[in-house]
């Protein structure tokens, strides 16, 4: 059964996470981050930031509910019992500190068969409350016997 990729192009709401500074800490302790600009707000502030710097990866965190409604969007078809994760990418832009705001909209980016399987490519774009992109998501799931 060939993929449909009606669903290709379209986006969603977009999800809001603020970004607390106790979230950021249990972050950077959990991936085992040592840096103090992600654990203490004095080594954040000595450092120029306005508060405790997120870790890269945390884009994970605010941007992934976004991500969530695509899985499961009934035009998109994907059987999420055949899924695998196939990968993620991100591109990051201005840091993300506690206190910020970040709205996220995702899309579907592609949807291909090759191989017998289904390839489901959808992207994210998170932005602060300044309208900085702090960051772009290409996420990859791969559907087994397509």
């Amino acid at each position: 059964m060939p993929v449909n990729t009606k669903a290709v192009g379209k986006a969603y709401a977009p999800t809001h996470y603020a970004v607390g500074r106790e979230k950021i800490k249990e972050y950077a302790l959990a991936v085992g981050e040592t840096n103090p600009i992600h654990l203490d707000v004095q080594a954040a502030r000595q450092a120029g930031y306005a508060d405790v710097v997120a870790p890269p990866m945390f884009a994970v965190v605010y941007s992934a509910p976004a991500v969530g409604p695509v899985l499961f969007d009934p035009e998109v078809e994907l059987n999420f019992a055949l899924m695998v994760h196939g990968g993620q990418e991100f591109k990051w832009g201005p840091l993300v500190v506690a206190g910020d705001e970040i709205s996220t909209v995702a899309s579907v980016k592609e949807i291909r068969e090759e191989d017998g399987r289904g390839y489901y490519v959808f992207e994210s774009v998170s932005t602060n409350q300044r309208g900085e992109e702090v960051a772009r998501g290409t996420w990859t799931n791969i559907v087994r016997g397509v």
